[in-house]
């Protein structure tokens, strides 16, 4: 029986024309900026972005990070949604490595323009300054929601007329692009910062970018060897991430299509989806999800529970119509046996 894995658009292989892409990488030592094809991928990451610059770092993690410690000094406050990945998935740097404080406001891994003027602190020396606004756009926790254009964009302006930076968390900036047909450069045009990773819907087997003017870049780059991010022969990672620019974001729209065909069948088997998937992410609603996530992997489907109630079902490029209807055979089995 095959195994469907819907844990993550992380669990993906590199496909037959990336493995080629890959063996025919011409590289050399990016740590001197000598790796061409790390070079290529940085300059059409920027271009792609409508950002000066652009750098080729390990992970999504280290992206962030970067971006952050590169904005921000000791002492101050991010704002960020509820559930932000910068707080809940990356292990407390914020404040192991840029000793900032990360607010949240909103809800549900979104806020607007009121939130982020009334979360501002006072210029007053008993308050820790507010410098940052982080946006997370596909946003994880909150079932791949797409931060909504024009509310964003006033979020951005109230935080620039407030003297603030902005970074955009694109982590799944992608999906974004192709849910709603808004370019890349338009999202990522008010951030100072912004990163993105190759690694998840994209299908690359590792690699993120940060993309910003050629003096942040600077900084992020010291950053980067500060953090140990420093690769050598990192063309053969870099040729993954221009086949996957290349050829792997318009075929995002499948992993979107599989994602409403996975919450349209839940229903009909009296699962509870919510919220409705925006993009490749369906959140079934469920009792005792640890329970039932081990009855789906006895049949050999491969799902994470996020809480006591919930488990996050992710469709990608490993993961076809089929599939889909597979898994759906598969949860109506589970659920019979765990009644």
């Amino acid at each position: 029986m095959k195994t469907i894995d819907l844990r993550s658009d992380t669990v993906t292989r590199p496909t037959p024309g990336m493995r080629e892409a890959i063996a025919r990488a011409e590289v050399g030592d990016d740590v001197y900026g000598e790796d061409p094809t790390v070079n290529e991928l940085q300059q059409r990451a920027a271009a792609l972005l409508g950002k000066a610059a652009a750098i080729f770092v390990p992970s999504g993690t280290m992206a962030n990070q970067a971006s952050i410690r590169a904005l921000t000094r000791h002492g101050d406050v991010v704002l960020a949604g509820e559930g932000a990945h910068i707080l809940r998935y990356e292990s407390g740097a914020p404040a192991a490595i840029s000793g900032v404080q990360v607010k949240t406001i909103g809800a549900d891994g979104l806020f607007d323009a009121d939130d982020v003027r009334s979360a501002i602190h006072p210029p007053e020396h008993h308050y820790a300054p507010t410098t940052l606004v982080a946006l997370e756009n596909t946003h994880n926790a909150a079932g791949g929601r797409v931060f909504p254009y024009e509310q964003l964009r006033r979020v951005a302006d109230v935080a620039r007329d407030r003297g603030l930076r902005l970074h955009l968390d694109g982590a799944r900036l992608f999906n974004a692009v192709i849910a709603t047909g808004i370019a890349a450069a338009a999202w990522a045009e008010p951030f100072d910062t912004v990163s993105f990773c190759l690694s998840k819907g994209l299908g690359a087997p590792a690699g993120s970018l940060v993309c910003a003017s050629a003096e942040i870049i600077d900084r992020v780059h010291r950053l980067r060897k500060m953090l140990g991010g420093g690769m050598r022969q990192a063309g053969i990672l870099a040729a993954a991430g221009l086949y996957a620019l290349t050829h792997h974001v318009e075929r995002l729209a499948e992993d979107h299509a599989n994602a409403r065909r996975l919450a349209d069948g839940l229903q009909h088997l009296g699962i509870v989806v919510d919220p409705p998937p925006e993009t490749n992410m369906v959140f079934l609603r469920v009792d005792q999800a640890t329970r039932f996530a081990h009855a789906l992997r006895a049949r050999g489907l491969l799902i994470n529970p996020v809480d006591a109630t919930s488990l996050r079902a992710v469709t990608h490029i490993d993961v076809s119509a089929d599939d889909v209807d597979d898994a759906l055979a598969r949860i109506r089995e589970a659920l019979a046996a765990t009644r």
